[in-house]
């Protein structure tokens, strides 16, 4: 059984439970734009002392002062979920003893020029739940 696209909606949650739901998961998409065009890169994240810890596999030369992070979780099926979206001033972090911790906890995809470790300072951070429209009334 499949749910028709009009009996879904998304209801928008306040900045306390988007910051709960972001802290909640660990997989995510920093999102940038190098050349003119977006780039979507996958990223593993932890949220630690009101920061945005995230582990990529793009080029540190080319991260943005200000990132954008995406995090979502959605069940196609049941058309439900959720997703949030983070963007603050960004930095590489080059600490090699902080580095070494964070390549220790956050699963990366590749080793080398291209795994890159960001501090990010989250000054938006917006949430959506994906509900049927049902439940939302």
């Amino acid at each position: 059984m499949s749910t028709s696209p009009s009996a879904l909606r998304m209801v928008e949650v306040s900045g306390a439970e988007a910051l709960w739901l972001l802290e909640g998961s660990s997989l995510g998409r920093l999102v940038y734009v190098q050349r003119e065009l977006t780039v979507v890169r996958p990223a593993r994240h932890v949220w630690e002392y009101g920061r945005l810890i995230v582990r990529t596999p793009a080029p540190a030369a080319a991260v943005p002062a200000t990132a954008t992070y995406h995090v979502e979780e959605i069940r196609a099926v049941a058309g439900t979920g959720w997703t949030v979206t983070a963007s603050g001033p960004a930095e590489v972090i080059t600490d090699r003893d902080e580095a070494a911790h964070y390549h220790r906890n956050l699963t990366g995809w590749s080793h080398g020029p291209h795994d890159t470790l960001l501090r990010i300072h989250p000054k938006n951070v917006t949430g959506f739940r994906l509900a049927r429209a049902e439940e939302t009334r």
